[in-house]
């Protein structure tokens, strides 16, 4: 008996942070602030020691709730007042501008010279004079805007006018045809089977991912692949 309490304790405390999680509203990992990383872990926690507190599993919703609560109270307060969101959330810090290093400003972020430029690294810069400006975001991301000279060349700068890409379709997926999808581009079944067998497949069972392309009207199928590679690239 108390095997099967546990199971649905922990069954209860998943589902009860599922729901407190969708109601903060979802965010990854990198774009937490430190209040949402605090209130998490601290969920989280409790959340575990539900999962194993049979006598009185409410004090352990209660608490969670209660984090919930402030949340999102502190989502709502950030949201109306620019103050406070600096205070509670922060503020971008300018690190780097113009070939100055603001050392006030890697002190404010905690991070020092080597983490800045192995950041900088990250995104592909080794050298800071390709770096106009790199600002440390409030969510611990480093924003770079490149030197003039160093960005990548636009359509714009070379006086071109390419067509505007659209999002692609996906109308079969794992073998099964999305219907509400197929829909949506325009096209009937009986176009997607044309678009099957002329492309040497016998049926969708065959392809594991079909996407469609409203800029040429067409469809590129990805077969499911029965062989396993023989090589490791990454090994």
């Amino acid at each position: 008996m108390e095997i099967l309490k546990i199971i649905l304790t922990s069954v209860a405390s998943i589902a009860t942070l599922f729901i407190l999680t969708k109601l903060m509203g979802n965010k990854q990992v990198s774009q937490l602030s430190m209040f949402d990383y605090i209130i998490g872990i601290s969920i989280g926690s409790i959340a575990a020691e539900f999962s194993t507190e049979l006598e009185n599993p409410e004090r352990s919703i209660t608490a969670m709730a209660v984090y919930a609560i402030i949340a999102y109270l502190v989502s709502v307060v950030t949201e109306k007042s620019v103050k406070l969101r600096k205070l509670i959330i922060g503020r971008p810090l300018i690190l780097f501008d113009k070939g100055k290093l603001y050392r006030k400003n890697l002190k404010k972020s905690r991070i020092d010279t080597s983490d800045f430029l192995t950041q900088c690294r990250n995104q592909g810069y080794f050298n800071l004079s390709d770096i106009r400006t790199a600002v440390f975001e409030y969510n611990g991301s480093l924003s770079i805007l490149p030197a003039e000279n160093k960005r990548p060349v636009s359509p714009q700068d070379m006086n071109l006018a390419p067509e505007q890409s659209e999002l692609m379709t996906n109308v079969i997926i794992d073998g099964q045809i999305n219907s509400e999808n197929l829909k949506s581009t325009g096209n009937d079944l009986n176009w997607l089977q044309n678009q099957i067998s002329s492309q040497g497949y016998t049926s969708e069972k065959d392809i594991l991912l079909g996407i469609f392309d409203i800029t040429n009207n067409s469809v590129s199928f990805y077969p499911k692949d029965t062989e396993e590679l023989t090589f490791d690239p990454f090994e």
